[in-house]
């Protein structure tokens, strides 16, 4: 019952932690600037992975935007798939086998979800280099931005799939221990068992103590004679 409660807690982690990684693709603002005018008027700037103010064409992208773009595609791949697993592999569900097969799958979910969260996290801190080493560097002439709100999102999302993926893995051995102790108590028994049917084996002849009253008789009339 422990077990149980603990993937599902797991699955809970997990779950959360992939949906605010999905969040933070369609969000706008990844790097945000703000220009002061007059009183009244402020302009915001604002990009993300898929728009820009100066958008050539895709070809013409910096490369670390194209390695972000992989990195965030493969988290949610990867979280999507982490999650059908555990919907096979958790001990609350009626799918997936005996216990040991659940146990691999859960420890396979566990992995997916681990995968996911560093590749979020990855291009998260990768994003955010290039802003932070744009905004500090004095011989950067453009527009400098800040870090913006889907990076602290995105980060979030990360720590708790990575958190989550490691908490099914250790269920699994978890499960394992418990099952290795349930099969050597049985094993035990098992064999106490037959050798207590041995020692009453009614086939088996029985020796009976010799007559100690006829030994003593015989010996008298030796001694006698």
């Amino acid at each position: 019952m422990g077990n149980m409660a603990t993937e599902i807690v797991a699955f809970l982690l997990t779950i959360s932690g992939w949906i605010l990684i999905s969040s933070t693709l369609p969000t706008d603002y990844w790097k945000v600037s703000s220009v002061d005018g007059t009183v009244i008027t402020t302009a915001t700037f604002w990009s993300n992975l898929w728009k820009t103010c100066d958008f050539p064409s895709m070809l013409a992208l910096d490369a670390y935007i194209q390695v972000c773009r992989g990195l965030m595609i493969s988290a949610v791949c990867l979280g999507f798939f982490g999650a059908i697993l555990a919907l096979v592999g958790m001990k609350c569900t009626k799918i997936g086998g005996s216990e040991t097969t659940k146990a691999r799958i859960t420890c396979l979910c566990g992995l997916h979800f681990i995968l996911s969260g560093i590749c979020s996290m990855t291009a998260c801190s990768l994003y955010a280099h290039r802003i932070t080493s744009e905004f500090f560097d004095p011989l950067f002439v453009k527009q400098k931005f800040e870090l913006g709100a889907a990076l602290f999102i995105g980060w979030a999302g990360s720590v708790l799939s990575i958190l989550g993926g490691l908490i099914f893995c250790f269920s699994m051995t978890e499960g394992f221990s418990i099952s290795n102790s349930y099969n050597g108590t049985t094993s035990f028994i098992s064999t106490q068992t037959k050798i207590t049917k041995m020692g009453r084996n009614p086939e088996t002849p029985q020796k009976h103590p010799p007559d100690q009253r006829f030994s003593g008789r015989q010996f008298g009339r030796n001694a006698y004679v």
